[in-house]
C-alpha cells in the first residue's frame, strides 16, 4: 500500500481556523454610573465621620504611649535617697568652694589652713590659732611666724566673735624686725575688705567700725551672738599706751 503525504496537484481549498467571538463590552446607563459614584462617596464620608468622632479618645491613647515612660510615671525618691542626693550636692559644693579658695590663696602666697589678706594695705600672712593673750612669751613667739588668733575666740564661719592680734611700728624700717603686719591697720576705713582663709575655704569680711581704747578695755569682745572679726593692734603704733580696734563683719 502506496502512502502519499503531499500531492501537488490536489485542488488547493483554504482551511481557515475558527475565529473566537469577541465579547462586547456592556455600558452602563449613565443613572447607574451616577447612583455607584455617590454610593461610594457616602461610604468615604462615613469612615471619616466615624474617625473624626472617635479621634478624642484615640489621642490620649496614641500620647500616653508615645510620652516617656519617665513622664507617665515620675520617679519616686525616699527621704533616705533624697537625703543623699543633698549630701553629694553639698559636697561637690565644697569642693568647688575649696578649690576656689585655694586658687585666690595663691595668689596672696598664703596657706589655706588660717591666714588672713587685706588687700588695701597690703597685708598677708599666716594666723597662728589658740594663742593666749594673757602669756606674754606665748604670744611673743606666735606674732614672730604671723598674727595671733585669742585662744577661746571663735573661728571664722561661727557665731562670736574672731579676735585676731599683731604688732604694728612708728617706722616703716620697724616693720620686717618686728613682724608689724598691722603696721598700716589705721588706714583702714568702713567698707574695705578683710579676707580669712580658714579649713581650705575662703570668708570674706567688711570693715564696719575703727575704735581706739584703752589698753584694758575688753567691752569690744562682748558676744552678740553674730559673727564678727575684730583686729587689734597697739596705738600709738610702736607703743602700748592704747588699742586700735577695727571690727568687720561677714559680707
Amino acid at each position: 500500500m502506496q502512502i502519499v503525504l503531499y500531492d501537488a496537484s490536489w485542488p488547493k481549498t483554504g482551511f481557515i481556523l475558527p475565529t473566537p467571538p469577541v465579547k462586547t463590552a456592556v455600558v452602563a446607563p449613565p443613572a447607574q454610573k451616577l447612583f455607584r459614584s455617590l454610593g461610594l462617596n457616602l461610604i468615604f464620608v462615613a469612615i471619616l465621620g466615624i474617625f473624626f468622632v472617635s479621634l478624642p479618645a484615640i489621642i490620649p491613647k496614641i500620647s500616653s504611649q508615645v510620652k516617656p515612660k519617665a513622664e507617665v510615671e515620675p520617679i519616686q525618691l525616699t527621704f533616705g535617697q533624697m537625703a543623699q542626693q543633698e549630701q553629694l550636692a553639698k559636697e561637690a559644693r565644697e569642693a568647688l568652694d575649696r578649690k576656689l579658695a585655694s586658687e585666690e590663696a595663691q595668689k596672696y602666697n598664703v596657706p589655706t589652713d588660717f591666714s588672713i589678706v587685706i588687700p588695701k594695705i597690703s597685708a598677708a600672712a599666716r594666723v597662728i590659732a589658740n594663742v593666749d593673750p594673757a602669756d606674754e612669751e606665748a604670744y611673743r613667739n606666735a606674732l614672730k611666724l604671723g598674727v595671733s588668733h585669742a585662744q577661746g575666740t571663735a573661728f571664722p564661719g561661727n557665731k562670736g566673735t574672731i579676735y585676731l592680734f599683731a604688732h604694728s611700728t612708728n617706722t616703716l624700717a620697724n616693720v620686717s624686725r618686728y613682724n608689724a603686719i598691722f603696721y598700716q591697720l589705721k588706714d583702714l576705713e568702713a567698707g574695705d575688705k578683710v579676707i580669712i582663709f580658714y579649713t581650705g575655704k575662703e570668708f570674706i569680711y567688711q570693715v564696719t567700725d575703727k575704735q581706739i581704747v584703752g589698753a584694758k578695755d575688753v567691752s569690744w569682745l562682748s558676744d552678740s551672738g553674730e559673727e564678727k572679726l575684730v583686729l587689734q593692734t597697739c596705738w600709738p603704733p610702736g607703743t602700748s599706751l592704747k588699742r586700735l580696734i577695727i571690727v568687720a563683719k561677714p559680707v
